[in-house]
């Protein structure tokens, strides 16, 4: 039997094969209001998920059932399986679905809603509960990344707790399992702090924000902001946790901190700026505004971090992702204090001040169990033994990295910023930087040609990026990520052949099938022939950028 038996599974799996000792042409297993669901110890997660989600969307109890009963789903995990892996096994009695953990028994559970039909997306029923046939199979699969994931950034534009909740599902559903919250910059400072109150009370607020790019003439007049208490954080952590994502909180520093600057004017350069006349930035781009250097800056920080360890545990956030981008070292270079510090430390430069300052909490992360994640800036001056590198300017800094022996998420601009343009015609919503269709996405790969073999086993994964400074709402977001973030899924899952073999015409047959679980889920995607008119902004510019991306 060939992949034909489940045509449209997205992303694709390894493999799927006749179903062992069935013989009989057209076998399948048909689920009814007696179909029992058993759970063997450490597939809870599994359990809860498709009783509560699948099991509410096709109108079916799925009871209790106990170990090899008929007419029964039977989750399990076998440690001899990798430990994300599942053997997902349909035949006339019944599914079992075998993981080498409760997170493989989870991306098992994921590929039976998909098999059951766009219908098991919902949230209920949409008619009488009906006989659901799935044909008799074998699927075996795995993931090729260990970190499969999605940044979202939230200080430009502030995502509501119940659409990160949605966006985590989504995240589920194509087997992602990284979040990368984006959750201070110069635009607004997202998270409550407890002993920095003003974080919040003015970090996370600004007076009106830039309609389109920043080239833009428009501007949105009304105060604009919001943030996250320490119990709506919580509550994210256990809701991704539930589905095997881990979070990665990102708390930027030295630079795009003008918010954190503008709520505790000390933390800026104030021997060259009145830090004091500072508010969140209105505008797009990177600030100028950057933190001092100072060891009033490490204890404050040092103090934000010992809240986000507190809010983001070890278990699920063994990441902690500090920034270190785009810091614009004027101010440093003005500065008395930043040139004394210079010379104090003997680190040379500016370069050598940020490098500094990075290993200083890679230190101390690295003390508390945790380990630092930065932008590929943080390369410049040196960089802690320790620390990984999320590559983002382009392979080259991922390629660096992983060559001194860094892990790398690779995540270049050119090839998965989903704020870029999905198409070159003149309805694209705000149009930023350049095409990058969902054939161009489905061609990335995480791994540039030409890294030694001990330089590619540090690529541990890829994710996709999300800058919101154009999608102000739910549906913006949702229109610049999908579809492209399902071919993103397969890449960054399924064992594909190279670039330009892989089969774009099969993937986009499958598509046809997902767009329709998309409508279940209520997701505002591009449809393949264009905006509707609704999701156009005609008149508000953007920054269009021609050609064909550089490779770098």
């Amino acid at each position: 039997m060939t992949a034909e038996v489940a045509p449209d599974l997205i992303p694709a799996p390894n493999s799927v094969t006749d179903s062992p000792d069935v013989t009989a042409p057209g076998a399948e297993f048909v689920l009814d209001t007696e179909t029992a669901l058993y759970a063997g110890p450490g597939t809870g997660t599994a359990e809860r998920w498709l009783r509560a989600g699948v099991g509410a969307a096709i109108g079916l109890p799925l009871a209790p059932g106990g170990p090899g009963g008929a007419n029964t789903i039977t989750l399990t995990v076998d440690e001899a399986l990798a430990p994300e892996a599942y053997r997902l096994t349909v035949t006339p009695d019944g599914v079992e679905i075998l993981g080498g953990s409760g997170a493989g028994v989870f991306w098992g559970a994921q590929t039976l809603r998909q098999l059951l039909g766009p219908e098991a997306f919902r949230r209920a029923p949409v008619g009488a509960a009906a006989r659901r046939g799935i044909p008799v199979q074998r699927i075996e699969d795995g993931p090729r990344f260990a970190w499969r994931g999605l940044m979202l950034d939230v200080s430009r534009h502030f995502t509501q707790k119940t659409d990160i909740l949605r966006y985590l599902d989504l995240l589920a559903a194509h087997k992602l399992n990284v979040f990368h919250f984006h959750l201070t910059d110069d635009q607004g400072w997202r998270i409550e702090i407890k002993r920095h109150p003003r974080l919040t009370e003015i970090g996370s607020w600004r007076s009106r924000t830039k309609w389109g790019h920043r080239a833009s003439e428009l501007w949105d007049e009304k105060p604009y902001g919001g943030y996250y208490t320490q119990d709506d954080i919580r509550e994210i952590v256990a809701y991704a946790a539930e589905r095997h994502i881990r979070i990665v909180p990102e708390i930027d520093i030295p630079g795009h901190s003008q918010a954190a600057i503008s709520a505790y004017p000390e933390l800026g350069n104030t021997d060259v700026v009145d830090t004091a006349s500072l508010t969140p930035w209105d505008n797009w781009g990177v600030s100028p505004n950057v933190l001092a250097p100072t060891e009033h800056t490490l204890r404050f920080y040092e103090g934000v971090l010992e809240e986000i360890l507190e809010l983001f545990p070890a278990e699920s956030s063994p990441f902690i992702h500090i920034g270190g981008d785009e810091c614009p070292k004027e101010q440093w270079k003005q500065s008395p204090t930043a040139q004394a510090r210079i010379r104090e430390l003997g680190v040379g430069d500016e370069d050598g001040l940020q490098s500094w300052l990075i290993r200083h909490f890679d230190t101390w992360l690295t003390a508390r169990g945790r380990r630092l994640i930065g932008w590929d800036e943080i390369l410049e001056g040196g960089l802690a033994p320790g620390a990984a590198v999320s590559s983002w300017r382009g392979y080259a800094g991922g390629i660096e990295a992983a060559e001194a022996g860094h892990d790398v998420v690779m995540c270049p601009e050119q090839q998965v910023y989903l704020d870029h343009r999905q198409d070159g015609g003149p309805d694209e919503p705000m149009p930023i930087g350049y095409v990058r269709t969902l054939e161009d996405v489905y061609r990335f790969d995480p791994v540039p040609p030409g890294l030694s073999p001990e330089a590619a086993a540090h690529i541990i994964g890829t994710q996709a990026n999300v800058w919101t400074e154009v999608m102000q709402d739910r549906s913006r977001i949702d229109y610049q990520v999908f579809p492209r973030l399902a071919a993103f899924a397969e890449v960054a899952w399924s064992a594909l052949p190279e670039s330009a073999d892989r089969d774009y015409a099969g993937f986009e047959r499958r598509m046809a099938t997902h767009y329709r679980r998309l409508d279940a889920l209520g997701v505002d995607y591009r449809p393949p022939g264009g905006p509707l008119p609704w999701q156009k902004r005609p008149g508000v510019a953007g920054f269009p950028r021609e050609g064909a991306p550089p490779n770098v």
